[in-house]
């Protein structure tokens, strides 16, 4: 517990500035060692729909942001990592973050549910699968320095989509809502209002 208290001093300690756009409540994070986050909210649910991480490097350049949960960003073209070689996007993964669980979302696998083997590596603090073979870590646990629980993990297979799913401990349950309380005092009263704090 005293891990997770510590990440959720870090993110009370950090200078925030709240926005309300869209029907969502982004909330932009500095933290003292110069790393950004960034995360938008749904306003009517609460569910946390994007977040995002950069730094600056050792000569003060942002590095691009690198989205933790959310769809990936795509590059739209004549953008500057337009011409960067990257991996195929026929399978495409993202990992959400619903009230009660994280989960990843992997696109266009067109095999049935029992192909399908997943399973938790608390040696390596990752969920595997076999037959899409990859691995999934949960950044929110590490942060905490939780547990992985193989009890906490299900998955499906519909539409073409395989679904991991991670319930979210009580430890991590309780301080999102603690975050969230602080959060929706930052809000402004209008849309496109920001306060600061």
């Amino acid at each position: 517990m005293a891990e997770l208290q510590s990440w959720t001093e870090v993110l009370k300690s950090s200078r925030k500035t709240a926005l309300i756009q869209g029907g969502k409540r982004k909330i932009h994070y500095l933290f003292s060692d110069g790393k950004e986050m960034a995360e938008e909210y749904d306003l009517k649910t609460d569910e946390l729909i994007m977040r995002k991480w950069r730094h600056k490097s050792p000569l003060g350049a942002q590095s691009p942001w690198q989205v933790e949960v959310g769809e990936p960003l795509v590059n739209t073209p004549g953008s500057q990592d337009s011409d960067i070689i990257r991996e195929s996007c026929s399978n495409v993964a993202f990992s959400l973050v619903s009230t009660a669980c994280f989960q990843w979302r992997i696109r266009n696998l067109a095999y049935q549910k029992d192909v399908f083997s997943v399973f938790v590596e608390p040696s390596e603090r990752c969920t595997s699968n076999k037959k899409y073979f990859k691995k999934f870590c949960i950044p929110d646990l590490d942060r905490c320095c939780l547990p992985l629980e193989s009890a906490a993990l299900s998955f499906t297979h519909a539409n073409n989509t395989l679904i991991v799913s991670y319930k979210k401990p009580k430890e991590i349950l309780t301080g999102e809502q603690e975050l969230l309380k602080e959060l929706k005092e930052l809000r402004g009263t209008t849309e496109g209002d920001c306060k600061a704090q």
